[in-house]
């Protein structure tokens, strides 16, 4: 039987060597891109207008007289606009007036830009231009089972990058074809704990990285109090500084994960959807770290890392994960000391690190998922 295929979706992220005169061009045309689009959310703000073909008729002249973009500009201005709008209003904000504050202009692949091994060619005002670009890590890109899709140009601090959005069609693991299951338990003090078929133990340790976010916070709490114009800038570089930390973390951790089994892993994790709401439950001097960290993040790069490696992931319930003992099944809430990490199975005596057990019942979970779902 033909195995299912199914799309995954990626974000390269690559940085631009412009010259002075192409940074001159990518400036008027992002700064024209930013203008147009604060202008189309007015107008869609005071109209209530959510329909692209209707802004266009009553928009595109002005799109392309008043700014000078180029139609493939004004229709992606349109689209940039209405597609956030529909984005406020699923998350319960529908006529907020949207402000466009980046410097970003969105690209269609092969209309506004194109990609080699060498250059970046981009669609200007002013006409095209070819971008030296750092391709150190595209490589794997032009190999003929990635499709590129929209990109967006951006300029941080003086430095310029574009982020690609990539697509690959991958074959779909099925269950009856699982060989190894891997229970994971994301945490604090480890970061991520696995269990595996075969009786180990992989512990990613999160002390140092606690430390530095706590380096972080104590550093924002200081610039908060200061509350002088500087300091605000300095606490915006210094979020931004620490996301791209964060999401370098998340991607280190979650390659090394999947990258220690073959395909056909079964990788088990736990819904942390509630995170947050669990904080009512945390003390409050470790809530920012229960909260903040970007677990999420990891759980989706370790989704589409082990479908691009042949295995595949499944979140389930957490709940009494870390309560429950994986060799004769008693679940009693002291059976876990949280405060010093450790279990104590108050039926069998069985002990050891609780987020080890977490990773254990993790990955009985799966393993008895495959036993009842294949037949």
């Amino acid at each position: 039987m033909e195995k299912e295929k199914i799309n995954v979706t990626v974000t390269a992220k690559i940085k631009l060597f412009p010259s002075t005169e192409q940074v001159g061009r990518m400036l008027q045309t992002v700064n024209a891109y930013q203008q147009a689009c604060n202008s189309v959310s007015q107008t869609v703000h005071e109209t209530k207008i959510r329909s692209v073909f209707a802004l266009h008729h009553l928009l595109y002249r002005q799109l392309r007289t008043t700014f000078h973009l180029r139609s493939q500009m004004a229709q992606s201005v349109l689209k940039m606009v209405v597609a956030r709008y529909k984005s406020l209003g699923s998350n319960g904000h529908p006529w907020t007036l949207i402000r466009f504050k980046k410097s970003e202009y969105d690209l269609v692949w092969h209309r506004d830009y194109s990609l080699s091994k060498q250059e970046f060619s981009i669609n200007t005002l002013e006409g095209r231009i070819k971008v030296p670009y750092e391709s150190k890590g595209m490589e794997a890109y032009f190999n003929g089972s990635w499709r590129f899709g929209t990109a967006k140009l951006m300029e941080r601090r003086g430095k310029w990058y574009v982020h690609i959005s990539v697509t690959k069609e991958v074959e779909t693991v099925t269950l009856s074809s699982i060989q190894h299951v891997v229970g994971i338990d994301l945490g604090i003090n480890f970061v991520a704990t696995t269990y595996d078929s075969a009786g180990k133990t992989t512990f990613y340790h999160g002390r140092p990285i606690k430390d530095k976010r706590s380096q972080y916070k104590h550093l924002r709490k200081s610039l908060q109090q200061a509350q002088t114009p500087s300091a605000r800038r300095r606490l915006k570089r210094i979020g931004e500084r620490e996301n791209r930390w964060m999401t370098d973390v998340n991607h280190r951790i979650s390659k090394a994960l999947v990258h220690q089994y073959a395909s056909s892993t079964l990788f088990v994790v736990e819904d942390l959807t509630g995170v947050r709401t669990a904080t009512e439950r945390v003390r409050v001097k470790d809530r920012f770290e229960t909260v903040s960290w970007a677990f999420f993040q990891l759980r989706k790069m370790i989704e589409y890392k082990a479908m691009l490696r042949g295995a595949k992931m499944l979140a389930v319930d957490p709940r009494y994960t870390s309560q429950t003992c994986p060799t004769c099944d008693h679940r009693d809430k002291t059976n876990r000391d949280k405060k010093n990490h450790r279990f104590s199975c108050k039926g069998c005596s069985y002990r050891s690190n609780d987020d080890r057990i977490a990773a254990m019942n993790l990955q009985r979970i799966g393993t008895k998922y495959i036993a009842e779902v294949v037949v």
